[in-house]
């Protein structure tokens, strides 16, 4: 199609599509063009992504650069391949830290990561840089690499216009309103109509009802469907009598449960969406091994839901992408299953897959071949994969260390999959019910419209020692403020600060009652003041000591139960269990001492400290049976007789305080003696009417001291970040990483170092590096040290142990016993520093990798990831993920590494690992 020169911009765009622009659409793409930065938040599948390539476009016909990034290398390598179909691979290039494709070309898509590496390093790159697209820019709010978002906006040039795409969230208006004061210019476009409308259905068994009442009569709102309501009804009381029945038939008679609420199967479950017309559907599982279960579940089944030409196209994509793939490791991927259940139009989809395996099952579902997926919620994070319906067998997920119900934002993430724009007149949003749904809560979740964007950004030390490096702190803290997090900061201290400004007013208001103008005369404080200031601090003297004295006295009531011995009698001053006893075995613990006794009242336990006013010093002592049966009621009774025959010629202390008994001897504190003086000899002490005044004075304290309060929160608020940046440059001088230069500081060599390393634990690489660590290792054993600090177990049980990691050399060994010692003290140091403790060192990666890069046989690196010996070795796309992980950071030390054997020997680490799997991409 030929455009006219006459043309605007975004008229020659409009001609290229093939559709109609949505307002929301072109309300965003004339912002653009008017030189404004925009910020579009819209539901999933509405096409935010259009006003993104309108400034591709823009780009191009001006001779511009644009950057295009996304959170995720598969939506970076989706988006490539989108773009380089409309404007040719000469003008689009791809960064995605393993993979680099025509990285000089004008539009170059990206991970947000490569680009923030390359706003720290200046690079040449970013000349005549005229737009960046944030897509999925609501990732900002993860909690591990949200920070990344925030560094690049702030970083970027001020004539760079910022296209930032994001899923519908509450508070787009404060979030535009941030990028607006740092960005300038920005348009807010928020839409929250959904192109294509969502239907919301509860499956019970086989049968499906919709969630809401979608009938004309209903017209006060979403109400749930009467229908639904009553069907589970009737289900719960037939359940109800289920249970009744096999007790009422009586032993040795049938019964038992009828498992009325035992779920429909998985291939019930897609037969009835088939049934209905409601596939290609999407089933969202929270938990890898289940989808690949689900999968292998409806293969035992007759369940097949392609036809022998859909079959024949499906072979043809699984040939063509996977023809890479060594034979050997064929069997050791499952391969034959998989295909299998693809060819029956069946698919798993997870982060556990091999990559290649997951890019075809995203082909295939694409091209509507494959019908039903089972897929954690990765799918959910911007991968173009919509679906007719979604399907949530459960409305609770495992967060790595509890079940937790899902939030609204998350079912709206989920279900948003469901409906395909230009194929589907709507989508289906489908949850399975069990006694635990109650279809209220499913409204509940499917009506919510409140998804708070939050940010999780805070220093690291390669941001912090870039921020130095490039600006110094004073401009560094001043960068800082300006970030989304101090931005929302600020905004939740605004009550905070009303609050002062009304108790500013009332303590002026007090001050006059005082006759006391605290504005013009703020030296000269009336003397009742002083005087109410000085009773304050006796009361707090006071208090201190009571304190004290009581710790003491428990003290020496704790020392006098952890000296009692086998027979003595003491005398128990506190609760019902009070009078007599006799010790029947002494406490075996010096700082809570539990002795167990036997009272007067025959009751015998471990008594405390708790049970007693004053001393629990032995008053006597008496013989005992060389074993005693305490519990037993008979030895009680004849114990407790003996003891009171004992105990008859001894002096009990009484606990009762007489009239006239002289109250103990207070310690004399100097300082409280001094304070009751200097009361006396005030020029107030005397006054006439001074406790009316005293009165006016302690409500003036009790206002200031709230305010003060208020104030140490709202400046906790305002200053978190820049503390934290403090703190981290004075760890960073300590250690040598900045230098202190007349109130200046300058980054050293060694913090040169730093500033090139991008990794979780970036400071200890970096001591590491400078250190000699990992000098004249080979380059598998590199590899396996490297990893420690960038595999992370699964789970909540923290790193494996090093005692069950078989080393595979000496010099791993004692590689990785010297970064544990190095850990170690650095997480003490960021403790004194009071900074969050960098994770420590994780060797259960170290004996497969090492495995890999010596052999290059799967088979028998995925049985050295097996750590434990319980025969649960990696998934494949597990063990690729890692590896590549490790190749990022070798990368890292192939360029920053200080010595030029380092150096060469990760070179030759990253060819011995990027092959075979690793190197098979698929994407």
């Amino acid at each position: 199609m030929t455009t006219s020169p006459e043309m605007g911009q975004l008229q020659q765009f409009a001609e290229l599509l093939t559709f109609r622009l949505d307002p929301f659409q072109m309300q965003a793409c004339e912002a653009l063009e008017r030189g404004h930065g925009v910020l579009v938040c819209a539901p999933t599948g509405a096409g935010k992504t259009v006003v993104g390539e309108f400034a591709v476009h823009l780009a191009l016909t001006a001779g511009r650069k644009c950057f295009y990034t996304t959170p995720i290398k598969a939506l970076s390598n989706q988006k490539h391949n989108d773009l380089v179909r409309r404007y040719g691979a000469e003008n689009i290039g791809l960064l995605t830290g393993d993979q680099s494709v025509n990285g000089d070309a004008p539009v170059v898509v990206m991970t947000t990561e490569v680009l923030r590496n390359m706003l720290y390093a200046g690079s040449d790159t970013l000349h005549a840089l005229a737009f960046v697209v944030m897509d999925e820019v609501h990732f900002l709010a993860d909690r591990m690499r949200g920070a990344v978002w925030e560094e690049v906006i702030l970083h970027l040039p001020d004539d760079v216009r910022l296209v930032s795409l994001s899923a519908t969230v509450s508070n787009a208006e404060e979030f535009g309103g941030w990028i607006q004061t740092v960005r300038g210019d920005t348009t807010v476009v928020v839409d929250e109509h959904r192109p294509v409308p969502l239907w919301q259905h509860v499956l019970v068994g086989k049968r499906l009802f919709d969630l809401f009442d979608y009938s004309e009569k209903n017209t006060v709102g979403k109400l749930v469907d009467p229908d639904l309501i009553r069907h589970i009804a009737h289900r719960r009381e037939a359940e109800r009598l289920t249970d009744w029945e096999p007790r009422r038939r009586g032993p040795g008679r049938p019964g038992g449960r009828s498992g009325l609420h035992r779920p429909p199967s998985r291939p019930d479950v897609i037969a009835s969406l088939d049934r209905e017309g409601l596939l290609p559907a999407i089933t969202f599982i929270f938990s890898r091994a289940g989808c690949d279960a689900a999968v292998k579940q409806c293969l035992r089944s007759p369940l097949r839901l392609t036809d022998d030409e859909d079959r024949k196209r499906i072979a043809q994509v699984i040939d063509r992408r996977c023809g890479d793939l060594a034979d050997a490791d064929l069997a050791v991927l499952d391969y034959y299953e998989w295909r299998e259940g693809l060819l029956r139009g069946l698919a798993a989809h997870h982060a556990g897959m091999l990559p290649v395996f997951r890019h075809t099952v995203e082909e295939l579902f694409t091209a509507g071949l494959v019908k039903a997926v089972f897929a954690t919620e990765t799918l959910a994070l911007g991968i173009n994969m919509p679906a007719r319906t979604v399907v949530l067998e459960k409305l609770v997920k495992f967060n790595g260390e509890q079940h937790l119900p899902l939030t609204p934002g998350e079912y709206t993430q989920l279900t948003g999959r469901a409906g395909r724009r230009g194929i589907d007149v709507e989508g289906h949003a489908v949850v399975l019910w069990t006694p635990e749904v109650e279809p209220a809560e499913v409204a509940g979740l499917a009506s919510t419209r409140t998804f708070p964007l939050r940010s999780s950004f805070a220093p690291s030390y390669n941001m912090t020692i870039n921020l130095v490096n490039q600006m110094g702190p004073e401009q560094a803290h001043q960068l800082l403020e300006r970030s989304f997090a101090q931005f929302q900061a600020d905004r939740s201290v605004v009550g905070l600060v009303r609050g002062v400004e009304r108790g500013e007013k009332m303590l002026d208001d007090i001050a006059t009652e005082l006759g006391w103008d605290r504005r013009k005369q703020p030296d000269s404080e009336p003397a009742i003041l002083d005087y109410v200031r000085l009773r304050a601090k006796i009361s707090e003297r006071e208090r201190a000591q009571s304190r004290a004295s009581r710790l003491q006295r428990r003290q020496a009531t704790t020392d006098m139960l952890a000296a009692l011995r086998r027979g003595d009698i003491i005398n128990i001053t506190q609760g019902r269990r009070g009078g007599l006893a006799v010790v029947l075995e002494a406490a075996n613990e010096s700082t809570d001492p539990r002795p167990l006794v036997l009272t007067e009242n025959r009751w015998a336990g471990r008594v405390s400290s708790a049970d007693f006013t004053g001393v629990a010093a032995a008053i006597g002592s008496m013989s005992l049976p060389k074993r005693v049966e305490h519990r037993q009621p008979r030895v009680r009774r004849d114990l407790a007789s003996a003891l009171l025959s004992a105990a008859s010629g001894l002096r009990v202390p009484s606990t009762r305080k007489r009239r006239g008994d002289p109250e103990a001897a207070p310690d004399i504190d100097p300082e409280l003696l001094a304070l009751r003086e200097s009361m006396r000899k005030h020029s107030v002490h005397d006054m006439a009417g001074r406790e009316a005044q005293v009165r006016i004075g302690e409500r003036y304290l009790r206002v200031e001291r709230d305010n003060e309060q208020i104030r140490k929160k709202v400046s906790a608020a305002t200053n978190s970040l820049a503390r934290t940046f403090d703190r981290i440059v004075g760890l960073l001088t300590e250690r040598g990483f900045i230098e202190a230069r007349d109130d200046d500081y300058a980054v050293t060599a060694d913090g040169k170092l730093l500033t090139r390393i991008y990794n979780e634990s970036d400071l200890l690489v970096a001591e590491c590096l400078r250190t000699g660590v990992w000098k004249g290792l080979a380059p598998a054993e590199l590899a396996s040290a490297l990893s420690a600090v960038v595999f992370e177990t699964r789970g909540s049980d923290g790193p494996t142990p090093s005692h069950a990691i078989e080393m595979p050399t000496a010099n791993v060994r004692r590689a990785l016993v010297e970064m544990r010692r190095m850990s170690g003290q650095l997480r003490a140091d960021e403790n004194r520093h009071r900074i969050s403790p960098t994770r420590e060192p994780d060797e259960g990666f170290v004996a497969a990798i090492y495995r890999w890069a010596t052999t290059g046989d799967l088979a028998a690196a995925l049985a050295a990831s097996d750590v434990a010996g319980a025969g649960t070795p990696l998934p494949a796309g597990d063990f690729v993920r890692w590896c590549r992980q490790v190749l990022d950071l070798l990368d890292q030390v192939r360029n920053a590494g200080p010595e030029a054997g380092l150096r060469k020997t990760a070179n030759r680490a990253i060819d011995d690992i990027r092959r075979g799997v690793v190197a098979v991409d698929g994407g």
